[in-house]
């Protein structure tokens, strides 16, 4: 596979942004922002749904180790219910991008909608399959939200966080039904059944 462009403006400091875990019924949503060095070329540096894990894992190392700076953001799910999905994730990448240790010249978001931030940005529909920076905090942001959720899985073992990361998937929709929400679920979900639907169990390790 050939790399990713490495820039999106020759001569600017730019940092890819992007987020994970908009589609979750549970668990925060995570951004990252990355700074990667004009030079940048690695094949492995791609669209974080277009790898398997281990290659994740293999491509977060090298972003790590070559990236100029990078940073995380990240909403609780009481903020996710409090201000909506959408605004939630602006937050966390907000947060992603003051996490920086330098002031980029211009913010590449992945994407078709940004809250304006004070630095110039510039929102690219499927970014994390054109630029590497917004590919590398694709990776980031979805590798810290993954981790997370697995060491949530023993605490939480009926909804299968381990497999499925909090996403909707038949085995998590069915546990809901069966032991009802834990307290990372994102209550303003409407495909989270209301509470008086079922019992309010928790199953725990």
């Amino acid at each position: 596979m050939e790399a990713l462009k490495s820039c999106y403006q020759p001569g600017l400091t730019e940092a890819g942004v992007d987020e994970a875990g908009r589609g979750a019924l549970a668990g925060p949503v995570v951004a990252a922002a990355v700074i990667l060095p004009a030079d940048f070329s690695d094949p492995l540096i791609r669209d974080s749904k277009l790898l398997t894990s281990r290659q994740r894992n293999e491509a977060r190392k090298r972003i790590l180790a070559e990236a100029v700076c990078w940073g995380l953001g990240m909403c609780s799910v009481q903020q996710i219910d409090r201000e909506n999905i959408l605004q939630a994730a602006f937050s966390a990448m907000h947060e992603a991008i003051e996490a920086l240790g330098i002031e980029a010249d211009l913010l590449l978001i992945d994407g078709n909608r940004f809250r304006p931030h004070r630095l110039a940005h510039v929102c690219v529909v499927k970014g994390d399959r054109q630029y590497a920076s917004i590919a590398a905090a694709s990776i980031l942001a979805k590798t810290y939200r993954d981790e997370l959720m697995e060491e949530l899985d023993p605490v939480y073992p009926a909804y299968g966080w381990a497999q499925n990361k909090g996403y909707p998937t038949r085995a998590h929709r069915e546990a809901l039904q069966r032991v009802g929400l834990s307290p990372w679920h994102r209550r303003s979900f409407a495909c989270i059944p209301a509470p008086g639907l079922f019992g309010t169990r928790q199953e725990k390790g």
